[in-house]
């Protein structure tokens, strides 16, 4: 934490006139935004803002997951992560390390759109429901519940392509299409829309949990950064300065991710592998162990990817101008009632 401190700028410093020059750096509270916030623009825009973080990113660490993926469903071919590596290039070459890139695009850019911009929306309106006073006292509840309701439906977005990577990636070689295009026909043809959304249900359970986490752990950790380790207010840091809290803070979140939805994320695995398989059929194959098969590589992949995402987000909100509200902080009507008011 000290060397994150030790990012910032001293605060203590004599008033001169050229700090006016210097101020323009900054996050200033009087710039101009681009739009209001809670407006349809701002959600629309916080939409873009996700589907670049999220596409980008899961597009960008498909070798990763690839292996990743087959370490979890035949953990007796592919050993470790670097046996995995070795295999995949020795059959398939450099460019099989890609495979599912397609897929991957797609499905996350759909479901960041979801995610981002839904969890926006309903933060904003479950806030207004619970009052001012109470969204602050519980905070933490608003942002579980927010992110909750916005993965729901970001899942329902991402099955159909989920379905198509983690069959490309996990079968055998010759036994199913290395394409896109190839692929979702087959899996249609065979199973139906159905084939698509089998494994809705363990991808609920993967990334409901996964995303409460991601957003509650960054929201609170930025706020815990900010009031512990950085050592000035936000709005006088500049918006280069924020942005390292943003990864800091997105990084601690994407470990804390991986851990609580790594077991369904092996089952969403298994299941799109092996066609007819059910929740408890993969519990049962994989046992205790088998479930927690590859964890290392997916918090080293979720904790980057998290902190990436969080990154590129509020950056995008940056370049797009749009409101920014500051870590939360206590209503003044609730420090009178507790008495914290300063006269």
């Amino acid at each position: 934490m000290d060397s994150l401190a030790s990012l910032f700028s001293n605060p203590i410093k004599p008033i001169q006139a050229q700090e006016v020059k210097t101020r323009s750096l900054n996050a200033a509270a009087t710039e101009e935004h681009s739009c209001e916030f809670g407006s349809g623009k701002y959600y629309a825009l916080c939409a873009v803002g996700g589907a670049l973080s999220c596409g980008i990113t899961h597009t960008a660490v498909t070798p990763l997951d690839l292996v990743k993926c087959r370490l979890q469903v035949n953990k007796e071919k592919y050993k470790n992560l670097g046996n995995g590596f070795k295999l995949t290039v020795a059959e398939q070459g450099a460019k099989g390390l890609m495979l599912g890139w397609a897929p991957t695009s797609i499905g996350y850019t759909a479901q960041g759109i979801c995610k981002f911009g839904f969890y926006e929306v309903f933060k904003n309106f479950y806030g207004g429901l619970m009052g001012e006073e109470n969204a602050f006292l519980y905070r933490t509840s608003l942002y579980l519940i927010a992110s909750a309701s916005a993965e729901f439906f970001a899942d329902i977005a991402l099955s159909p392509m989920e379905a198509c990577k983690v069959r490309m990636q996990t079968s055998g070689l010759g036994t199913f299409p290395t394409t896109l295009r190839e692929a979702a026909p087959k899996i249609y043809a065979a199973e139906g829309i159905a084939g698509f959304y089998k494994s809705l249900v363990p991808l609920w359970g993967r990334q409901i949990p996964y995303t409460m986490m991601k957003f509650a752990c960054f929201e609170r950790t930025v706020e815990a950064l900010y009031a512990n380790v950085v050592p000035k207010p936000r709005d006088e840091c500049s918006k280069s300065e924020q942005l390292v809290v943003t990864f800091a803070a997105g990084y601690i979140a994407g470990v804390f991710c991986a851990i609580v939805s790594h077991p369904a994320d092996t089952v969403v695995s298994y299941m799109n592998k092996a066609s007819g398989s059910g929740i408890g059929d993969a519990v049962k194959a994989l046992g205790f162990k088998g479930l927690w098969g590859g964890l290392g590589p997916r918090i080293i992949m979720i904790g980057t990817l998290t902190a990436l995402q969080w990154f590129i987000y509020d950056g995008v909100k940056v370049q797009l101008r749009l409101p920014r509200p500051p870590p939360a902080s206590m209503p003044e009507s609730l420090k009178i009632k507790l008495g914290l008011a300063q006269d």
